[in-house]
């Protein structure tokens, strides 16, 4: 079991540098936030990659966002089927209690899960074809998309374009959640498709008139 004693200094460190600094600076509205909850203007899916800083790309105050991260971005399909799903729980409450106003899916470039999809679908990665990989069953939402694109010689644009196809389908199974369709069929929900570019800091988002993503 750890203990508080076993945190990295450098975080003990940086914590108690933000408490004296931003969180005293904002204090009432930390208190504000706690007194009367969250009421986050969107929802935000995202990757776990570290390197994908969701808040900090959209400038965001806390309580802005209420961010769900998985492998990949990805969304599975509506399967209201008893078992566990995280992925789905956090979307439910976010429309359903929170009452989002907007659900961004936000890919990114370099991203360790989709290559991880392309290398098991091209027979690479046989580890992840085994039933006990949690990694290979979450790729298997992007097995459709693998198909897409798996005739692009170049590599890197076949990964790109892998992402890209993962925010598509995460697009297309949110459509599947009845409260989802049921929030864009009336206008009170808008869904978002954006890819990131971590080199170059770039936003595409999607335009479904031109199927394409396009620079922000």
């Amino acid at each position: 079991m750890t203990t508080a004693k076993s945190l990295p200094r450098s975080y003990v460190q940086r914590y108690r540098g933000w408490h004296a600094t931003q969180y005293q600076e904002n204090k009432a509205w930390y208190h504000r936030l706690a007194d009367e909850g969250q009421h986050p203007r969107a929802m935000v899916i995202s990757c776990c990659d570290s390197r994908v800083h969701v808040t900090s790309i959209f400038g965001a105050d806390t309580g802005e966002f209420f961010i769900h991260r998985n492998i990949a971005n990805l969304v599975p399909p509506y399967k209201p089927d008893g078992d566990l799903h995280g992925t789905s729980a956090t979307i439910e409450y976010a429309v359903g209690t929170l009452k989002v106003a907007n659900i961004l899916v936000l890919g990114h470039s370099n991203c360790g899960g989709v290559q991880g999809c392309l290398d098991m679908c091209s027979g690479n990665a046989p580890e992840l074809e085994e039933k006990t990989s949690f990694v290979g069953r979450w790729m298997d939402i992007l097995r459709e998309g693998y198909d897409r694109v798996k005739d692009i010689e170049d590599p890197g644009e076949r990964l790109t374009s892998l992402e890209k196809e993962g925010v598509l389908t995460s697009l297309d199974n949110l459509m599947t959640f009845p409260q989802v369709a049921a929030g864009v069929k009336d206008g009170s929900l808008a869904l978002h498709g954006l890819w990131h570019d971590i080199g170059s800091g770039e936003l595409h988002a999607y335009d479904p008139e031109k199927h394409a993503f396009l620079p922000l």
